[in-house]
């Protein structure tokens, strides 16, 4: 009888989404749990209380608060509560879908098809937060508890997930094969930095094929939908999925 190893068998377990490409192959991206979620909240809420406390503190020490007019008082009460109320929006708008406790967790947001997210998307979820979250007593986690891919209503209503990072070891590996960039790369394609390590692997192994094999140009074009690339400066399908390739480890590395 086949034996299957732990490692193995945590990877059937975990739950997966996926994309399916021009060429029909499905790319599997792991869901992150519930834990890993929590514990990215805990952290997004410990930096939230830093900034009351620093924020009361510092309103605690100018003299007559009470006594400015109102308009220094509504400055005053937007600067101790729209960068927490807009928190997680505001860092997964400008932070490519991660707050700072995403981030240390090696987690971030993206749409189900593994697309960065819109700015409405972002929106939904932000806004749906009022059922997932304390006023209906944490109903988002009984939700993503049941689940299959740990969504809450917030991420249904938006079609996105919260997915794990990969880590920087694999990205090297699936990238081995290409040149080192130069000091002074500069890169041309931003959108592919929204790439998962999934898509990149399959992108340089369709990169294996001779240049003008129609599925190299079933897969750029696939690859220019996904990511919204409405100006294309290579002539060739080849040369622009190997562009894209090079930009993404470019911005991999700025990430290590």
């Amino acid at each position: 009888m086949q034996t299957i190893s732990m490692n193995t068998a945590k990877k059937y377990m975990e739950p997966t989404t996926h994309i399916v490409t021009g060429q029909f192959v499905r790319i599997n991206q792991s869901a992150a749990s519930l834990g890993e979620r929590m514990a990215a909240q805990l952290i997004d809420w410990g930096i939230e209380l830093v900034w009351v406390i620093a924020i009361l503190w510092l309103l605690s020490m100018m003299p007559d608060v009470a006594s400015t007019s109102i308009i220094t008082k509504i400055a005053y009460v937007l600067l101790l509560f729209f960068p927490v109320i807009c928190y997680s929006l505001l860092w997964e708008l400008f932070n490519h879908g991660q707050t700072p406790g995403k981030r240390l967790m090696k987690l971030r947001v993206v749409k189900t098809d593994g697309s960065s997210p819109s700015l409405g998307a972002l929106i939904m979820r932000w806004m749906l937060w009022i059922a997932d979250g304390p006023t209906l007593g944490f109903l988002g986690i009984f939700v993503m508890l049941v689940t299959r891919n740990h969504q809450r209503f917030g991420d249904m209503a938006a079609g996105t997930m919260v997915i794990k990072l990969a880590s920087y070891n694999k990205i090297s590996v699936t990238l081995d094969e290409f040149d080192h960039l130069s000091p002074d790369y500069k890169p041309y394609y931003p959108q592919a930095a929204d790439l998962s390590l999934e898509q990149v692997n399959l992108i340089t192994q369709t990169l294996k094929a001779e240049p003008t094999a129609p599925h190299v140009m079933a897969l750029a074009d696939k690859v220019r939908q996904v990511l919204a690339i409405t100006h294309v400066r290579e002539t060739s399908s080849h040369d622009f999925l190997e562009r894209i390739v090079r930009d993404y480890q470019y911005y991999a590395l700025q990430e290590v």
